[in-house]
């Protein structure tokens, strides 16, 4: 059995760590509710662990006879069906998930828990401990990475189309000592 990898810091979309989520499967189907999180490493980040235990679960399933059309984890920004606007082209995209079975522990970078959904968001940087994988699904071959726990790094602006923070959307609506606007101001 493979051991658990540390990732280098990435920033995160497609979040549902405090919650799992059935995915749309493309048979138009809903799959079985998971845990995941999509890293989004920048191009100078050291994924050799990571590709390292991508190699060796892929060795221990196929030894040898590694299949013709073997699907990577690692993919390109631009690789991607929807890039993830915000990022450039070359980052690394990678996914990590659960079975709704196995939620991932997280916690912040003073290693609290995280039980407030607004604190884990597109965008900000993320810390996982993962687990490579290899399978062989109705000839749908490959290797992922299973997710164990996640860390919260630091805050940064959100990615993708979310909403804007609530300080930002109505920073014109502030109190006068906050925007230096009173009511007055703004509504004449």
């Amino acid at each position: 059995m493979a051991d658990n990898v540390v990732t280098p810091p990435f920033r995160a979309t497609f979040i549902s760590i405090l919650r799992a989520k059935a995915q749309k499967l493309p048979d138009g189907t809903m799959g079985a509710a998971k845990y995941s999180i999509r890293a989004a490493f920048p191009p100078t980040a050291d994924l050799k662990a990571l590709q390292e235990q991508a190699k060796s679960s892929a060795f221990a399933k196929w030894g040898d006879k590694m299949p013709k059309a073997l699907r990577s984890p690692f993919r390109t920004n631009d690789e991607l069906d929807n890039p993830i606007p915000g990022i450039g082209d070359d980052w690394i995209i990678v996914t990590f998930s659960a079975s709704e079975d196995r939620k991932p522990g997280v916690v912040d970078a003073n290693l609290q828990d995280i039980m407030d959904e607004a604190e884990i968001y597109s965008g900000a940087w993320f810390r996982a401990e993962v687990r490579g994988f290899a399978y062989d699904n109705a000839g749908n071959r490959g290797v992922s990475f299973g997710l164990q726990n996640v860390m919260k790094v630091k805050d940064d602006e959100p990615l993708g189309a979310g909403r804007a923070p609530a300080n930002k959307a109505f920073a014109a609506f502030a109190p006068t000592g906050t925007s230096g606007k009173s009511a007055a101001d703004i509504f004449g």
